[in-house]
């Protein structure tokens, strides 16, 4: 989430000591502490009245999951992630290529076969 590094936290410190001065520093920081905590209460509670709501049938729904980035990754890329994680004694045999078509290749412009019973 917040990437913070010790010189960019001495900084924000530095920073509010000058804006709210060392007398009001600390009221400041105990009411945004008590924010924090209430937003967290807030949004587990939406959490979990969305959850009731829902019903049995979802139990196991994760409001994360709608995150299109959290929803590619779950749905689209687990199966790559797993054909990459798998060692290559695992891995399936090579697909043999598809047969050659009767009558040999077709050339540049030659109309493929077609089979009206097909489609």
């Amino acid at each position: 989430m917040l990437n913070l590094g010790w010189l960019e936290i001495v900084a924000l410190i530095v920073i509010a000591l000058l804006v709210f001065g060392p007398d009001k520093l600390p009221q400041a920081a105990a009411q945004a502490g008590r924010t924090l905590r209430n937003l967290r209460r807030m949004a587990n509670s939406a959490r979990e009245d969305l959850r009731a709501g829902l019903g049995p049938e979802f139990a196991n729904f994760d409001p994360a999951d709608l995150n299109p980035r959290h929803f590619v990754r779950k749905h689209l890329l687990d199966d790559v992630e797993d054909d990459w994680n798998r060692p290559a004694e695992a891995a399936p045999a090579a697909v043999p290529a598809a047969p050659a078509p009767p009558g040999g290749e077709l050339g540049y412009g030659e109309i493929p076969p077609y089979d009206s019973e097909a489609t």
